[in-house]
């Protein structure tokens, strides 16, 4: 069964990111601009003179289709350089994909990643 690893990281570590999975063999991924809160919550700024709370952070989102035997393998690489040691660095999750299929050919399964 497929799986969908999914992380939530620090826009500037998406570079090294994604040099770190193309190097352990990883050849497609989706990457989404995202805004998200979490234990660092949010923060007061000035703009003109006027006071004004953030409450969320800009974040990537990106997400990785692999194969069941490579997915903690991807989960680990990616966590170790999307880390800073700050607050707010992300997370990694690893879900189930019940079904996949490329639209191009109607492949399914793993003949589809």
């Amino acid at each position: 069964m497929p799986k969908l690893v999914t992380a939530v990281i620090k826009p500037f570590k998406l570079d090294e990111v994604k040099a770190a999975l193309q190097g352990i063999g990883v050849a497609g991924m989706t990457v989404t601009e995202i805004q998200g809160v979490g234990r660092q919550g949010g923060h007061t700024e000035v703009y003109r003179g006027a006071e004004y709370r953030v409450d969320f952070q800009p974040k990537v989102r990106l997400e990785v289709l692999a194969e069941a035997g490579d997915a903690v393998r991807i989960a680990e690489a990616l966590t170790d350089a999307a880390r800073t040691g700050k607050i707010g660095d992300g997370k990694v999750w690893i879900s189930d994909v019940e079904q996949l299929i490329r639209i191009r050919t109607g492949e399914k399964g793993d003949d589809a990643l």
